[in-house]
Parts: structure tokens; C-alpha cells; sequence
């Protein structure tokens, strides 16, 4: 496949070397650099985008790629208050998105089992249930999509969870009360941290942690070019749960 790359930071340059493992081409690369070089005619030379830019220029580039008739894969978070008027624009123009928190299979796997165990801690409610997520420095949005993803799997499967709270703890506020019906997400941002996030079930009497940590950005960079691959043949709005029909 011929390829954009929109977004070139740490995470486009891996997705860069993997796809040129995989037998295919890159045709287009954009940073803050070369913006000028982000056009329609530009996107319809590939068979796909790889979206992996900023909360701020997500929007624009899907938008771009809808124009250009380019299916894109976006990896970008921190921009799904925007989610239901982009799927409903796709759906409707007949156009090709897959969109993911987290592109890593173990990940994936992990959302499907902290949706099975939130089923199971219904029957005991002892156990309260918090969250903790660990990135490098550079991530902009917190908590990170990847502990959304995760928070709302556990509210659509605990019923006495309804709401979750995010907290950046960096020294400039107080950490929230946890209440009863909510669910606290703490953020922590660290030096070379790819992705770390922790469910934790505490009672009175022990603790049970479903955790995922990432060792580099390979994981995330290959289940991106894999989704680049599924999606190219196919119309509509796509996520990994598709893919790997769990």
C-alpha cells in the first residue's frame, strides 16, 4: 500500500519502520515542518492515512482524508467530544475511519477482560475501584483515551458506577474524593514512559490490580499499520473490537 503518515513525532517514525517491514511505501509524511504539503491532492496518492498529530489538527486531517476519499487510521486522542458528528459524516458520505485509544493487542485484550471482571465485581461490593495511568512527558491529554476506553467499560458493565473523574497528579491540585458512584483516574506523567494503566478492585481485606504496561511503542505502531491493511477495502467506521472480533 502507498501510505500518509500525518503526524511524524516518535510515534509516526516507528509506524514509518514497521509499515517498510511490511512491503509497504510511504508516500506522504507531515509535520509542523511541511504543513503546506498537507492537501487533498497530496492524500489522494495514498491508499490510506495513519493519523498520530495532535488533539488541535485531528479534526482537520480526518476532514482532509474524508475530501480526498483517503480511508485514515487514527490514533490521535483528546478529541472525542467531536466523535458523533464525525461518525455520522463518514457514515453518511460513504467514507473510511478506524479510530483507537490504543492500537496494542494486549491492550485490546485487556479492555475485553476489565469488562469482564466490572461484570463479575457486581456481585461484590466491597471491592471500590480506581485508576491509574503513567505516559512520557510530551502526551498533551489526560487521563489518556486508553483509560477512558477503560473507565467506560467499567461503568457499562458495574452498575454502581456511572461517572469517572480524571486528576493530573503533578503538585498543582488536591486529589479528588472519590465518590461512590464515580470513578477516579489519576494521571502521572514521567520521563520515557510509553503507557502504563492499572485497574485496581480494593476492599477492606485485599487488593486486585488487572494491569498493562507497555515496554515500547512497537505494540501500538504495528496494530496501527494492521488496521491501515483491514480498513483500506472497506467503508464505514471501524475499531479494534472489529478487527479482532472479540
Amino acid at each position: 500500500m502507498n501510505i500518509a503518515l500525518l503526524g511524524y513525532g516518535k510515534m509516526g517514525k516507528e509506524i514509518e519502520q514497521i509499515a517498510l517491514q511490511r512491503g509497504h511505501t510511504i508516500v506522504l509524511k507531515i509535520d509542523e515542518t511541511n504543513l503546506d504539503q498537507l492537501t487533498v491532492e497530496n492524500l489522494k496518492r495514498a491508499d490510506v492515512a495513519i493519523e498520530f498529530s495532535t488533539p488541535k489538527t485531528v479534526l482537520g486531517n480526518i476532514e482532509l482524508c474524508f475530501q480526498a476519499g483517503t480511508p485514515i487510521v487514527v490514533g490521535t486522542t483528546g478529541w472525542y467530544e467531536h466523535f458523533e458528528d464525525v461518525k455520522t459524516k463518514c457514515n453518511t458520505e460513504n467514507h473510511s475511519l478506524f479510530h483507537a485509544t490504543n492500537f496494542s493487542i494486549g491492550v485490546n485484550i485487556t479492555f475485553y477482560i476489565n469488562q469482564l471482571l466490572a461484570k463479575i465485581m457486581n456481585g461484590f461490593a466491597e471491592y471500590d475501584v480506581v485508576m491509574e495511568e503513567i505516559h512520557h512527558l510530551q502526551k498533551l491529554d489526560h487521563p489518556s483515551g486508553t483509560a477512558i476506553t477503560l473507565a467506560e467499560g467499567i461503568i457499562d458493565n458495574l452498575q454502581r458506577k456511572t461517572k469517572w473523574q480524571g486528576w493530573l497528579n503533578d503538585g498543582t491540585e488536591e486529589k479528588p474524593i472519590n465518590t461512590p458512584d464515580g470513578l477516579l483516574i489519576e494521571a502521572l506523567r514521567e520521563e520515557g514512559i510509553p503507557g502504563t494503566h492499572t485497574v485496581s478492585y480494593i476492599s477492606d481485606i485485599d487488593r486486585i490490580d488487572l494491569k498493562h504496561t507497555a515496554f515500547n511503542r512497537k505494540g501500538f505502531a504495528t496494530g496501527a499499520v494492521v488496521a491501515a491493511e483491514w480498513i483500506v477495502s472497506r467503508k464505514g467506521v471501524f475499531t479494534m473490537k472489529d478487527m479482532l472480533s472479540f
